[in-house]
């Protein structure tokens, strides 16, 4: 296996633009997803000013809010974050499901990583857990991933 040729992603935001999308709906539980990814990346290199955050009504709102960054390029990744509660209606699966399958297509269409920072609760109290609480913190996990991948498509890009 040692002679196969490997390419890693690292946490290395150093000189890196990162967009960040967060939802307003259930605010007080994004506020610590916003505050753990905000925290990741500077951790890890990325400068204030390389920072843009973009406010959203919900997360049905956060691809298009995606959508409009990536097409307007200059950012090497972007995070989505947000907290959808299961009420009493069917809305909740078809929100957490467009929210993921828009993101996705656009990571792909422009060739940009994209955290996934949406968290999809059966309660307020696991979402509280996700956003800072005994559960970690999913807002830096998404932009940990967002780090890694911007890295490793720098890699790829360079590697030919």
């Amino acid at each position: 296996m040692s002679d196969i040729r490997e390419t890693v992603g690292h946490l290395d935001g150093a000189g890196k633009r990162i967009g960040l999308v967060a939802s307003r709906f259930n605010g007080r539980l994004v506020e610590g997803l916003v505050s753990g990814a905000v925290d990741c990346c500077i951790r890890n290199g990325v400068g204030v000013e390389d920072l843009h955050l973009v406010r959203v009504p919900g997360a049905w709102e956060i691809p298009q809010a995606l959508d409009a960054l990536a097409k307007r390029g200059g950012l090497d990744a972007l995070v989505a974050l947000g907290v959808v509660i299961r009420g009493e209606t069917a809305h909740f699966d078809y929100i957490c499901a467009e929210c993921a399958r828009r993101t996705s297509e656009i990571s792909q269409r422009y060739g940009i990583p994209v955290g996934f920072g949406l968290l999809t609760c059966e309660n307020s109290s696991q979402a509280a857990e996700r956003c800072g609480g005994k559960a970690g913190n999913k807002g830096w996990a998404a932009a940990e991933a967002a780090l890694e991948m911007a890295d490793l498509f720098a890699r790829l890009a360079s590697d030919g």
